[in-house]
């Protein structure tokens, strides 16, 4: 595998490192196999990863992205599906807590990277990742208990009504899980939420075995065989029609850590449906910088609890961000765990606007800011590596995901 990948111009990051220059300050070098962060690991990879100042329009930054591959697959016992299902996830540890955290080995992040692969006869696999650069260019960062409800003052969410906007693009990539959560359709058969929307890093949830997906539809009235049957202004009614899941992958870094030190990084999971959807989808792309995104600004639409039955969308600004996670106040309640958190900005080599999913939406964090408690909710970012295992997982060949 190795050597296939050196002739197409993978090296393997242990190889990367070794012809990396030794940069640091006060003598301390930046490049060094015992304690590499995630960015660091990508520092040689990264090419014209920042967008263009002298382009007017939020621009797509290109990136070299990273190769995953699985190196050795495992079979693993059934699982009990004991859990229950958890619609958030909360956790102490903020942005300086994230910041200061002890920077991950090459060894351990290859380790969070491995995943485990849900069925839905309920085998399970586990697969060990190498983690490879491509070196010939294509491009591709508990605490005080509070009420469950996550709104900062004015309730700044939208729900979204009739099927002229529910059927519509962007909001009909949302979809709808059976435990409870959201997702969003990011290809034709995939679905990408959030890990503890399955698995409550100990073991896989009840139902997480009769996994399914739902879509909003108009719910027709008897005799109407799909007839546009409204011109009222009252809402439509609308139901979920629902998909099953063939099979689940989770990674390890949230099976390991949970929602404790690193758990929430890796806060995330991709489902494969048993037959296409048949609408359109948003792709996923790399987390910019916040300070590059369209007003600082991130978007999402998920069905918060507190409104069943209804799609709601909201944005707001991004307030923080670590390597791994983007902390906002968007308004939020459980049951929008799992929405893709999107932007739009300009496709430079395809001369459009395109939307993206940069990040996934986890929990609420309440945060020690200089000794007064601030609560935030957060998105799991897609960092370059988290793109090439995700993009992997869809396409099934790297080749397919050179590009950030």
């Amino acid at each position: 595998m190795t050597r296939s990948l050196q002739r197409s111009g993978c090296w393997s990051l242990r190889q990367l490192f070794a012809s990396c220059p030794e940069r640091g300050a006060r003598g301390r070098p930046a490049f060094r196999m015992a304690g590499l962060s995630t960015l660091i690991l990508l520092l040689c990879a990264a090419k014209d990863a920042m967008p263009s100042s002298s382009h007017w329009k939020p621009t797509w930054p290109s990136y070299r992205v990273p190769v995953i591959l699985p190196q050795s697959t495992l079979n693993l016992d059934k699982p009990q599906f004991d859990a229950e299902a958890r619609l958030e996830v909360v956790s102490p540890c903020g942005p300086a807590c994230h910041k200061s955290s002890p920077l991950p080995t090459y060894e351990k992040v290859k380790n969070y990277l491995s995943y485990e692969t849900l069925y839905a006869n309920g085998s399970l696999t586990e697969t060990e990742v190498g983690i490879y650069i491509l070196s010939n260019g294509g491009d591709g960062s508990q605490g005080k208990s509070r009420t469950k409800r996550q709104i900062y003052g004015y309730d700044s969410r939208f729900s979204i009504f009739g099927k002229d906007f529910l059927l519509n693009y962007p909001f009909s990539t949302s979809v709808k899980l059976s435990t409870g959560c959201t997702g969003t359709l990011v290809a034709e058969k995939h679905v990408l939420t959030a890990a503890h929307c399955i698995h409550d890093g100990k073991s896989y949830v009840k139902g997480a075995q009769k996994l399914r997906v739902g879509f909003l539809k108009p719910k027709l009235k008897d005799g109407s065989k799909g007839a546009n049957i409204t011109n009222s202004a009252m809402p439509e009614k609308m139901k979920f029609q629902w998909i099953r899941v063939k099979r689940t992958h989770v990674p390890k870094g949230w099976i390991k850590g949970n929602a404790n030190d690193i758990g929430m990084d890796y806060d995330y999971a991709l489902l494969e449906l048993k037959k296409p959807h048949k609408r359109k989808f948003m792709k996923i792309g790399v987390s910019p910088p916040a300070r590059h995104l369209p007003g600082g600004r991130i978007h999402f639409s998920g069905y918060d609890n507190d409104r069943p039955g209804n799609l709601v969308y909201r944005f707001c600004d991004v307030k923080d961000e670590t390597y791994d996670l983007l902390y906002q106040q968007c308004d939020a309640q459980p049951g929008a765990s799992g929405s893709g958190v999107y932007v739009r900005m300009w496709k430079r080599q395809n001369h459009k606007w395109e939307r993206k999913i940069i990040g996934i939406f986890s929990g609420h964090q309440w945060v020690d800011m200089n000794g007064t408690p601030q609560d935030f909710n957060v998105a799991v970012r897609i960092t370059p590596l988290k793109y090439a295992q995700i993009c992997y997982w869809i396409k099934g060949n790297y080749l397919d995901c050179r590009e950030g």
